[in-house]
């Protein structure tokens, strides 16, 4: 919202009084003295004013004023001169804070627009997880490509993820596994060192896995499944070397991700959750919701299914139901593994009677053992990965 800016003396007087009295001031009227200060001297007033902005929509939490007080923030912050502490930064975070309103509000293409001038700052994150939310997969592979440097070692394990997973939905295979392979040998190279959980590693294996059989690569697969075995083997002999209270984000991720095949195109009319990124991380406010809401109309899909014919669809549906409680259950904290493990058990239960398809039992199973993992369910987790490799030679030969 702009201000005019035609503050008379007495006015700007007074907003400096107010500052300078002895008396605690309420938020609004730091807030109103900032708002006239700002026009006249903002290299002082400016950072203040964004600040106190900023205080002023966490406080109140009303996301009808939202979009209005984060949109003078990021107006505030546009106008930082180079004197600024942090000005690039400040802008960022202000920028962000009014595309979230936006996008809340369901004013998706005013948000994009400031995603855009995000990445024009030097922050692209969030309109690479916009564009792959469009279907743009393609557009948000390059976007990583630009800012990601080969053999970059500070880069993000989840920013690599989304970038493979980018690349895969463009149909970019080869790619995807060039980026997904640094992936799991930064995993290897922490799970040695005792660094990082071996659960970690197991989940990345086992996506590598399934990727390099998508590209049709099935010695490299092999070797990724019985790697991933073998570190599962461990768990289940020894236990965990370190120590770890909540990775099952990674899990969750991973999870999703694999389940992108099952759902429709995104496009630009019909956005949908960028699959290899965090929900609460990542995607966006909008998209986010109406994922989480389907869940009601699935549960009644899935209900509907079981009471017909049609074991194949409800085999679909069922998992794609499990994906999004998984989901949920990671995302708002639960982890009683009562009220996620019946999702889980029906998989396999309904896969087990798809004589004709024993392919869906090693997912259902494999989808199973990972979720075990989740829950430090060691021994229970190798042995449903042992009977799906078994079964992995009769799927090659069909």
């Amino acid at each position: 919202m702009a201000h005019s800016g035609n503050f008379d003396a007495e006015t700007v007087l007074r907003a400096r009084v107010l500052l300078l009295g002895s008396e605690p001031l309420t938020l609004g009227e730091r807030l109103g003295a900032y708002r006239v200060l700002a026009e006249v001297s903002p290299r002082a007033y400016l950072p203040k004013l964004v600040d106190a902005l900023f205080e002023r929509a966490v406080e109140l939490r009303d996301p009808g004023l939202d979009v209005v007080l984060y949109g003078q923030a990021a107006d505030a912050a546009r106008r930082f001169g180079a004197e600024v502490p942090d000005r690039k930064g400040r802008l960022r975070r202000a920028l962000g804070g009014y595309e979230h309103a936006l996008f809340t509000a369901g004013r998706r293409a005013e948000g994009r627009a400031v995603c855009e001038e995000s990445a024009a700052a030097g922050s692209y994150g969030r309109l690479a997880v916009v564009l792959a939310e469009e279907g743009c997969h393609g557009e948000a592979a390059d976007l990583h490509a630009r800012h990601v440097a080969p053999g970059d070692a500070d880069v993000s394990v989840w920013t690599l993820i989304e970038w493979a997973a980018a690349l895969d939905a463009a149909g970019r295979h080869e790619e995807a596994l060039e980026v997904f392979a640094r992936v799991v040998g930064d995993a290897r190279e922490a799970a040695a060192g005792d660094r990082a959980p071996l659960a970690s590693l197991v989940w990345k294996l086992e996506r590598y896995a399934g990727m390099l059989g998508a590209a049709a690569r099935p010695a490299e697969e092999a070797g990724a499944r019985r790697e991933t075995l073998t570190v599962l083997a461990r768990l289940a002999a020894s236990g965990e070397p370190v120590s770890w209270s909540n990775i099952q984000a990674t899990w969750v991720t991973l999870l999703a991700l694999s389940g992108r095949p099952d759902e429709p195109a995104a496009t630009p009319q019909a956005p949908l959750p960028a699959l290899g990124v965090h929900p609460v991380h990542g995607w966006s406010p909008d998209v986010r919701e109406g994922w989480f809401a389907s869940i009601p109309a699935f549960e009644r899909r899935v209900a509907a299914l079981r009471a017909s014919d049609d074991l194949p669809g409800l085999i679909v549906a069922q998992r794609r139901l499990t994906v999004r409680r998984a989901l949920r259950w990671e995302t708002a904290g639960r982890r009683a593994e009562e009220s996620l493990r019946p999702s889980f058990d029906e998989g396999v239960d309904l896969a087990g009677r798809a004589a004709a398809d024993p392919g869906a039992l090693v997912r259902a199973l494999t989808d199973r053992s990972m979720f075990l993992l989740a829950v430090k369910r060691y021994g229970e987790a190798h042995a449903d990965l042992v009977a799906a490799a078994a079964l992995r030679p009769i799927v090659t030969r069909t």
